[in-house]
Protein backbone atom coordinates (compact mmCIF):
# COMPACT_ATOMS: atom_id res chain seq x y z
CA UNK A 1 0.00 0.00 0.00
CA UNK A 2 1.27 3.46 -0.88
CA UNK A 3 1.64 6.32 1.55
CA UNK A 4 -1.42 8.52 1.96
CA UNK A 5 -1.39 12.01 0.44
CA UNK A 6 -1.65 15.05 2.70
CA UNK A 7 -2.22 18.75 2.05
CA UNK A 8 -0.81 21.64 4.08
CA UNK A 9 -2.74 24.90 4.35
CA UNK A 10 -0.66 27.96 5.21
CA UNK A 11 2.34 26.10 3.85
CA UNK A 12 4.75 29.03 3.58
CA UNK A 13 4.30 30.26 7.17
CA UNK A 14 6.45 29.25 10.12
CA UNK A 15 4.22 26.37 11.25
CA UNK A 16 3.57 25.32 7.65
CA UNK A 17 7.32 25.02 7.16
CA UNK A 18 7.58 22.92 10.31
CA UNK A 19 4.89 20.59 8.90
CA UNK A 20 6.94 20.17 5.73
CA UNK A 21 10.14 19.55 7.66
CA UNK A 22 8.59 16.95 9.98
CA UNK A 23 6.74 15.17 7.16
CA UNK A 24 9.88 14.70 5.06
CA UNK A 25 10.38 10.92 4.75
CA UNK A 26 7.39 10.21 7.02
CA UNK A 27 6.68 6.46 6.91
CA UNK A 28 2.92 6.86 6.25
CA UNK A 29 2.26 10.34 4.84
CA UNK A 30 3.38 12.08 1.63
CA UNK A 31 3.06 15.84 1.08
CA UNK A 32 1.11 16.15 -2.16
CA UNK A 33 -0.62 19.55 -1.97
CA UNK A 34 0.33 22.95 -0.58
CA UNK A 35 -1.92 25.97 -0.25
CA UNK A 36 -1.68 29.55 0.86
CA UNK A 37 -3.06 33.00 0.25
CA UNK A 38 -0.34 35.38 -0.94
CA UNK A 39 1.80 32.58 -2.40
CA UNK A 40 -0.85 30.91 -4.58
CA UNK A 41 0.19 30.17 -8.15
CA UNK A 42 3.92 30.07 -7.42
CA UNK A 43 6.21 27.08 -7.06
CA UNK A 44 6.85 26.48 -3.38
CA UNK A 45 10.58 27.03 -3.76
CA UNK A 46 9.87 30.46 -5.23
CA UNK A 47 7.12 31.38 -2.78
CA UNK A 48 8.68 30.41 0.55
CA UNK A 49 11.06 32.41 2.71
CA UNK A 50 12.47 29.40 4.56
CA UNK A 51 13.26 30.33 8.16
CA UNK A 52 14.02 26.92 9.69
CA UNK A 53 17.42 25.24 9.90
CA UNK A 54 18.59 23.35 6.81
CA UNK A 55 16.58 23.69 3.58
CA UNK A 56 13.15 22.61 2.38
CA UNK A 57 13.07 19.09 0.93
CA UNK A 58 13.91 18.98 -2.78
CA UNK A 59 10.72 17.14 -3.73
CA UNK A 60 8.62 20.02 -2.35
CA UNK A 61 10.24 22.89 -4.23
CA UNK A 62 8.36 22.47 -7.52
CA UNK A 63 4.89 21.91 -6.07
CA UNK A 64 2.63 24.76 -7.15
CA UNK A 65 0.94 26.45 -4.21
CA UNK A 66 -2.84 26.32 -4.52
CA UNK A 67 -5.37 28.89 -3.40
CA UNK A 68 -7.28 28.14 -0.21
CA UNK A 69 -10.45 27.91 -2.32
CA UNK A 70 -9.04 25.06 -4.44
CA UNK A 71 -10.35 21.54 -4.47
CA UNK A 72 -8.04 19.15 -2.63
CA UNK A 73 -7.65 15.45 -3.33
CA UNK A 74 -5.59 14.54 -0.26
CA UNK A 75 -7.60 12.67 2.41
CA UNK A 76 -5.66 14.43 5.22
CA UNK A 77 -5.37 18.20 5.46
CA UNK A 78 -3.04 19.89 7.94
CA UNK A 79 -4.11 23.44 8.74
CA UNK A 80 -1.57 26.06 9.77
CA UNK A 81 -3.93 28.90 8.93
CA UNK A 82 -4.59 32.05 10.92
CA UNK A 83 -7.86 31.99 12.84
CA UNK A 84 -9.86 34.15 10.42
CA UNK A 85 -8.89 32.04 7.40
CA UNK A 86 -9.68 28.79 9.22
CA UNK A 87 -13.29 29.85 9.77
CA UNK A 88 -15.27 28.28 8.11
CA UNK A 89 -12.84 26.56 5.73
CA UNK A 90 -11.92 23.69 8.04
CA UNK A 91 -15.51 22.47 8.44
CA UNK A 92 -16.15 22.96 4.73
CA UNK A 93 -13.26 20.62 4.00
CA UNK A 94 -14.49 18.11 6.57
CA UNK A 95 -17.94 18.18 4.97
CA UNK A 96 -16.37 17.13 1.66
CA UNK A 97 -14.65 14.14 3.27
CA UNK A 98 -11.28 15.44 4.44
CA UNK A 99 -9.69 14.71 7.81
CA UNK A 100 -8.58 18.17 8.97
CA UNK A 101 -5.89 18.19 11.67
CA UNK A 102 -5.60 21.81 12.64
CA UNK A 103 -3.15 23.90 14.54
CA UNK A 104 -5.41 26.95 14.12
CA UNK A 105 -7.25 28.28 17.16
CA UNK A 106 -10.53 28.79 15.30
CA UNK A 107 -12.37 25.59 16.26
CA UNK A 108 -10.53 24.32 19.35
CA UNK A 109 -13.32 25.05 21.81
CA UNK A 110 -16.21 23.91 19.57
CA UNK A 111 -18.13 21.29 21.57
CA UNK A 112 -17.78 18.42 19.09
CA UNK A 113 -14.13 19.05 18.13
CA UNK A 114 -11.54 16.93 19.96
CA UNK A 115 -8.77 19.11 21.43
CA UNK A 116 -6.38 16.25 21.15
CA UNK A 117 -2.97 15.56 22.66
CA UNK A 118 -2.55 11.90 21.80
CA UNK A 119 -0.27 10.95 24.71
CA UNK A 120 -2.69 12.49 27.22
CA UNK A 121 -6.32 12.26 26.08
CA UNK A 122 -6.52 9.78 23.22
CA UNK A 123 -10.00 8.73 24.42
CA UNK A 124 -11.26 12.18 23.32
CA UNK A 125 -10.92 10.89 19.75
CA UNK A 126 -14.35 9.31 20.27
CA UNK A 127 -15.71 12.82 19.79
CA UNK A 128 -15.08 12.34 16.06
CA UNK A 129 -17.99 9.88 15.97
CA UNK A 130 -20.20 12.47 17.68
CA UNK A 131 -19.07 15.15 15.22
CA UNK A 132 -19.75 12.97 12.20
CA UNK A 133 -23.22 11.99 13.42
CA UNK A 134 -24.15 15.55 14.36
CA UNK A 135 -22.91 17.18 11.14
CA UNK A 136 -23.62 14.40 8.67
CA UNK A 137 -19.97 13.82 7.82
CA UNK A 138 -19.10 10.40 6.41
CA UNK A 139 -15.31 10.32 6.22
CA UNK A 140 -14.41 13.88 7.23
CA UNK A 141 -13.70 15.44 10.62
CA UNK A 142 -11.97 18.37 12.31
CA UNK A 143 -9.44 17.54 15.03
CA UNK A 144 -7.54 20.33 16.80
CA UNK A 145 -4.39 20.59 18.83
CA UNK A 146 -4.07 23.20 21.52
CA UNK A 147 -2.29 26.49 21.88
CA UNK A 148 1.46 25.85 21.95
CA UNK A 149 1.90 27.13 25.52
CA UNK A 150 -0.83 24.85 26.85
CA UNK A 151 1.10 21.75 25.76
CA UNK A 152 3.74 21.65 28.54
CA UNK A 153 1.11 22.53 31.14
CA UNK A 154 -1.18 19.66 30.16
CA UNK A 155 1.68 17.19 29.79
CA UNK A 156 2.92 18.05 33.27
CA UNK A 157 -0.52 17.93 34.90
CA UNK A 158 -1.94 14.82 33.23
CA UNK A 159 0.10 12.40 35.40
CA UNK A 160 -1.25 14.23 38.48
CA UNK A 161 -4.88 14.46 37.38
CA UNK A 162 -6.07 11.56 39.55
CA UNK A 163 -4.87 13.49 42.62
CA UNK A 164 -7.54 16.13 41.99
CA UNK A 165 -6.46 19.41 40.38
CA UNK A 166 -8.25 22.24 42.20
CA UNK A 167 -6.45 25.51 41.39
CA UNK A 168 -3.81 26.38 38.85
CA UNK A 169 -1.57 29.41 38.38
CA UNK A 170 0.69 29.64 35.31
CA UNK A 171 3.24 32.20 34.12
CA UNK A 172 4.67 31.57 30.66
CA UNK A 173 7.95 32.58 29.05
CA UNK A 174 7.22 32.16 25.35
CA UNK A 175 9.65 32.05 22.43
CA UNK A 176 9.43 34.54 19.58
CA UNK A 177 8.70 31.83 16.99
CA UNK A 178 5.28 31.54 18.62
CA UNK A 179 4.44 34.90 17.05
CA UNK A 180 5.11 33.61 13.53
CA UNK A 181 7.28 35.37 10.97
CA UNK A 182 8.33 38.19 10.96
CA UNK A 183 6.80 38.19 14.43
CA UNK A 184 8.05 40.49 17.17
CA UNK A 185 10.18 43.46 16.12
CA UNK A 186 13.82 43.07 17.17
CA UNK A 187 13.86 46.48 18.89
CA UNK A 188 10.99 45.29 21.08
CA UNK A 189 12.28 41.87 22.10
CA UNK A 190 16.09 42.26 22.29
CA UNK A 191 17.25 42.99 25.85
CA UNK A 192 13.65 42.75 26.96
CA UNK A 193 10.75 40.67 28.26
CA UNK A 194 7.30 41.67 27.04
CA UNK A 195 4.53 41.01 29.61
CA UNK A 196 1.88 40.60 26.91
CA UNK A 197 1.53 38.10 24.06
CA UNK A 198 -1.90 38.64 22.51
CA UNK A 199 -5.32 39.67 23.70
CA UNK A 200 -6.65 36.11 24.01
CA UNK A 201 -3.50 34.16 24.84
CA UNK A 202 -4.16 34.02 28.58
CA UNK A 203 -7.78 32.99 28.02
CA UNK A 204 -6.57 30.09 25.85
CA UNK A 205 -4.23 29.01 28.64
CA UNK A 206 -7.06 29.02 31.15
CA UNK A 207 -9.72 27.26 29.05
CA UNK A 208 -7.93 24.87 26.68
CA UNK A 209 -6.08 23.01 29.44
CA UNK A 210 -9.36 22.36 31.24
CA UNK A 211 -10.90 20.87 28.09
CA UNK A 212 -7.87 18.69 27.36
CA UNK A 213 -7.75 17.39 30.94
CA UNK A 214 -11.49 16.81 30.97
CA UNK A 215 -13.35 13.52 30.56
CA UNK A 216 -15.20 12.17 27.55
CA UNK A 217 -18.82 11.95 28.67
CA UNK A 218 -20.59 10.19 25.82
CA UNK A 219 -21.32 13.13 23.51
CA UNK A 220 -19.20 15.91 24.93
CA UNK A 221 -16.14 16.69 27.04
CA UNK A 222 -16.78 17.35 30.71
CA UNK A 223 -14.13 19.97 31.38
CA UNK A 224 -11.83 19.72 34.38
CA UNK A 225 -13.44 21.34 37.40
CA UNK A 226 -10.57 23.60 38.39
CA UNK A 227 -9.88 27.31 38.70
CA UNK A 228 -7.11 28.54 36.42
CA UNK A 229 -5.26 31.85 36.14
CA UNK A 230 -2.60 32.56 33.51
CA UNK A 231 -0.06 35.26 32.69
CA UNK A 232 1.74 35.11 29.34
CA UNK A 233 5.03 36.81 28.48
CA UNK A 234 7.34 36.90 25.46
CA UNK A 235 11.09 36.32 25.97
CA UNK A 236 14.09 36.61 23.60
CA UNK A 237 14.60 32.96 22.63
CA UNK A 238 13.80 31.50 19.21
CA UNK A 239 12.02 28.24 20.11
CA UNK A 240 10.70 26.72 23.32
CA UNK A 241 7.96 27.75 25.76
CA UNK A 242 8.76 27.52 29.48
CA UNK A 243 5.86 27.72 31.94
CA UNK A 244 6.13 28.19 35.70
CA UNK A 245 3.24 26.32 37.29
CA UNK A 246 1.73 26.40 40.78
CA UNK A 247 -1.00 23.85 41.50
CA UNK A 248 -3.27 22.86 44.34
CA UNK A 249 -4.08 19.15 44.52
CA UNK A 250 -6.87 17.54 46.54
CA UNK A 251 -4.56 14.67 47.52
CA UNK A 252 -1.11 15.63 48.73
CA UNK A 253 1.88 13.38 48.10
CA UNK A 254 5.57 13.72 49.00
CA UNK A 255 7.73 15.25 46.28
CA UNK A 256 9.44 11.96 45.45
CA UNK A 257 6.07 10.36 44.74
CA UNK A 258 5.05 13.25 42.47
CA UNK A 259 8.33 12.84 40.59
CA UNK A 260 7.70 9.09 40.35
CA UNK A 261 4.33 9.79 38.69
CA UNK A 262 6.06 11.88 36.04
CA UNK A 263 8.89 9.42 35.49
CA UNK A 264 6.56 6.43 35.07
CA UNK A 265 3.86 8.14 33.03
CA UNK A 266 3.24 6.37 29.72
CA UNK A 267 0.98 6.93 26.74
CA UNK A 268 -1.52 4.24 25.69
CA UNK A 269 0.21 1.41 23.83
CA UNK A 270 -1.00 2.31 20.34
CA UNK A 271 -0.05 5.97 20.91
CA UNK A 272 3.41 5.04 22.12
CA UNK A 273 3.99 3.12 18.86
CA UNK A 274 3.14 6.06 16.56
CA UNK A 275 6.00 7.32 14.36
CA UNK A 276 5.96 10.79 15.95
CA UNK A 277 5.62 9.71 19.58
CA UNK A 278 8.58 10.16 21.93
CA UNK A 279 9.85 7.19 23.92
CA UNK A 280 8.56 8.96 27.04
CA UNK A 281 6.01 11.82 26.97
CA UNK A 282 7.60 13.63 29.94
CA UNK A 283 10.91 13.66 31.78
CA UNK A 284 11.84 15.07 35.17
CA UNK A 285 15.21 16.81 35.37
CA UNK A 286 16.71 16.77 38.88
CA UNK A 287 19.20 19.62 38.35
CA UNK A 288 18.25 22.72 40.31
CA UNK A 289 18.42 24.95 37.22
CA UNK A 290 16.55 22.81 34.66
CA UNK A 291 14.64 22.68 32.40
CA UNK A 292 16.34 25.31 30.28
CA UNK A 293 14.97 26.33 26.92
CA UNK A 294 18.18 26.08 24.89
CA UNK A 295 19.29 22.80 26.46
CA UNK A 296 16.00 20.92 26.73
CA UNK A 297 13.57 22.07 24.02
CA UNK A 298 14.64 19.31 21.59
CA UNK A 299 14.19 16.43 24.03
CA UNK A 300 12.51 13.49 22.33
CA UNK A 301 13.02 15.14 18.93
CA UNK A 302 11.02 18.09 20.25
CA UNK A 303 8.02 15.96 21.30
CA UNK A 304 8.87 15.45 24.99
CA UNK A 305 7.94 17.81 27.83
CA UNK A 306 10.67 18.51 30.38
CA UNK A 307 9.76 19.22 34.00
CA UNK A 308 11.92 20.41 36.87
CA UNK A 309 12.28 22.50 40.04
CA UNK A 310 9.49 20.78 41.98
CA UNK A 311 9.19 22.52 45.33
CA UNK A 312 6.69 23.73 47.87
CA UNK A 313 4.35 26.58 46.98
CA UNK A 314 3.25 28.34 50.20
CA UNK A 315 -0.05 29.32 48.55
CA UNK A 316 -1.15 26.36 46.42
CA UNK A 317 1.07 23.50 47.60
CA UNK A 318 3.31 22.61 44.65
CA UNK A 319 5.24 24.61 42.06
CA UNK A 320 7.52 23.56 39.21
CA UNK A 321 8.63 24.47 35.68
CA UNK A 322 7.56 22.73 32.45
CA UNK A 323 9.00 23.17 28.96
CA UNK A 324 8.08 22.05 25.44
CA UNK A 325 9.16 22.93 21.91
CA UNK A 326 6.43 25.25 20.71
CA UNK A 327 6.46 24.59 16.95
CA UNK A 328 7.05 20.82 17.22
CA UNK A 329 5.18 19.45 20.25
CA UNK A 330 3.18 22.66 20.49
CA UNK A 331 2.12 22.81 16.84
CA UNK A 332 3.00 20.76 13.75
CA UNK A 333 4.35 17.71 15.60
CA UNK A 334 1.17 17.22 17.59
CA UNK A 335 -1.05 17.66 14.52
CA UNK A 336 0.93 14.96 12.72
CA UNK A 337 0.76 12.68 15.76
CA UNK A 338 -3.01 13.23 15.89
CA UNK A 339 -3.32 12.17 12.24
CA UNK A 340 -1.24 9.07 12.99
CA UNK A 341 -3.61 8.15 15.83
CA UNK A 342 -6.62 8.62 13.54
CA UNK A 343 -4.96 6.25 11.10
CA UNK A 344 -4.26 3.43 13.55
CA UNK A 345 -7.73 3.70 15.08
CA UNK A 346 -9.44 3.32 11.70
CA UNK A 347 -10.77 6.84 11.11
CA UNK A 348 -9.08 7.28 7.72
CA UNK A 349 -10.95 5.24 5.13
CA UNK A 350 -9.03 2.76 2.97
CA UNK A 351 -5.75 3.39 4.75
CA UNK A 352 -3.89 0.76 6.74
CA UNK A 353 -0.58 1.92 8.29
CA UNK A 354 0.49 -1.67 8.87
CA UNK A 355 0.19 -2.39 5.15
CA UNK A 356 2.40 0.62 4.35
CA UNK A 357 5.03 -0.58 6.81
CA UNK A 358 4.92 -4.06 5.29
CA UNK A 359 5.19 -2.69 1.76
CA UNK A 360 1.92 -4.36 0.75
Amino acid sequence: MQKIDVAILGATGAVGQRFIQLLDNHPWFRVAELAGKASAGKAYGEAVNWILDDNPPDDILNITVKTLESEFTSPIVFSALPKDAAIPLEFELAATGHIVCTNASANRMVDDVPLLLADINADHLQLVDVQRAKRGFTTGAVIANSNCTVMPVVMALAPLKHLGIRRLLTVSEQAISGAGYPGVASLDILDNVIPFVSKDEEEKMETEARKMLGDFAGETIQTLNAVSSATCTRVPVIDGHLVNISVELAEKLPFDEIIHLWETFAAPHDVAQLPSSPAHPVQYLPQQDRPQIRRDRNAGDGMMASIGRLRECPILGYKFAALAHNTIRGAAGSSIQNAELLAVRGYIRDFNPAAVAAGA
